[in-house]
């Protein structure tokens, strides 16, 4: 029996936020319905590599779910629907502010069909305010929250982030979390609720110590003058002697200590009153006359804090990583199989060790019929 057998969830969504919020759910054990266009479906369905007829990123995050295709702008789309929705526990979509309400599918219209729906709307900037309708994407999300200007080359210029951290931190996340709250809240009232998650305003949160330091001191950081943003020789990026990356991050005393007495740093550097830039410097000189594999032999063993930057494929064979059992979960698709997305949830909440993604309305006539 898994955490949410007995939840079943209609998907609207595509790309990226509501699949991977869904995802998380069927994986606890949920039952998700995917709702996609007649004929093209989801449009992650057409990207590339190729796993299947679909992308292998559809099939990351769409196993284990059921497809429907429904024309929305039908006339009798919504009647078509009717009989699902009265049974769904949650619905997730992500359309701009007021689609769904123009298709007959806004929450006012459903909580008559179903007073215990809990109804998840995931958008750029929430469905009111004066950015509400305007269009955007991850990095527009980044750059109007004041995430971006925390993150800057040696030149100062922003730097574009290699995961797309709106989609997941200020989206999918935000919106389990509120549907698991909104599900435990239902138990006691009986009644479902409306949940509106907003992307951009859900990433000022990851910033907590910049708005503290702004808020109290007026102390508002830039893009390289805080202790996590590359101010500080205890936070910082080394370049090795064969141009590997040393990340260090011996941020309190008794690693930088550590650290310091290690390389052979000198002592008036170590003094926590020296000139960060000087020590930087001091300490990128040092790093730099070894390999990495010589830093990381001489580490060993030591706290210190510090790692060799790892490409993706060295991450997904390290050690650790298969001793966990990290990627043990698998999907399917023709005969071919591959590891599964990785979601964060501990073993004892998940099922089946393996699962394949949906046909592009492969379960219409089963769940709505003819």
């Amino acid at each position: 029996m898994r955490p949410l057998d007995d939840i079943r969830v209609l998907d609207f969504s595509t790309l990226l936020p509501g699949p991977f919020a869904s995802l998380m759910l069927t994986e606890a054990g949920a039952q998700v319905v995917k709702v996609e266009r007649p004929g093209r479906g989801d449009e992650m369905r057409s990207y590339v590599p190729k796993f299947g007829e679909d992308s292998v990123n559809f099939a990351l995050l769409n196993a284990g779910k059921r497809s429907i295709a429904v024309d929305l702008k039908a006339p009798d789309a919504v009647q078509r629907l009717r009989p699902l929705i009265a049974e769904t526990d949650v619905l997730i979509e992500q359309f701009r502010p007021g689609v769904m309400d123009r298709l007959g599918l806004g929450y006012e219209a459903l909580r008559l069909i179903n007073p215990r729906l809990i109804y998840c709307s995931i958008s750029g900037w929430g469905q009111s305010g004066p950015k509400a309708l305007v269009a955007a994407h991850d990095l527009n999300y980044l750059a109007e929250s004041g995430i971006l200007g925390l993150s800057t080359g040696v030149d100062g210029a922003p730097v574009i982030p290699p995961v797309l951290i709106s989609d997941l931190a200020g989206g999918a996340y935000p919106a389990v979390m509120n549907i698991l709250i909104a599900l435990r809240g239902r138990d006691k009232s009986n009644e479902g609720t409306y949940l509106d998650v907003s992307m951009g305003e859900n990433l000022l949160t990851l910033a907590y110590w910049g708005l503290g330091n702004g808020f109290v001191a007026d102390l508002w950081p830039g893009g390289s003058d805080a202790l996590v943003t590359g101010g500080s020789p205890r936070y910082q990026i080394y370049r090795t002697a064969d141009d590997r990356f040393l990340a260090a991050a011996p941020i309190e005393d008794k690693f930088w200590d550590n650290f310091c007495s290690i390389i052979g740093l000198d002592l008036v550097m170590r003094a926590s009153s020296a000139d960060h830039a000087a020590v930087t410097d001091a300490v990128g000189r040092i790093i730099a006359k070894k390999t990495a594999a010589d830093w990381m032999a001489i580490f060993e063993g030591k706290d210190v804090c510090c790692s060799i930057v790892a490409s993706l494929k060295d991450a997904v064979i390290d050690p650790h990583i298969s001793a966990r059992g990290v990627l043990a979960r698998k999907i399917s698709v023709d005969g071919r199989t591959i590891p599964a997305l990785p979601v964060p949830l501990n073993e004892q909440f998940r099922g089946s060790k393996e699962a394949k993604p949906p046909r592009l309305g492969a379960h219409t006539d089963e769940i709505l019929g003819n």
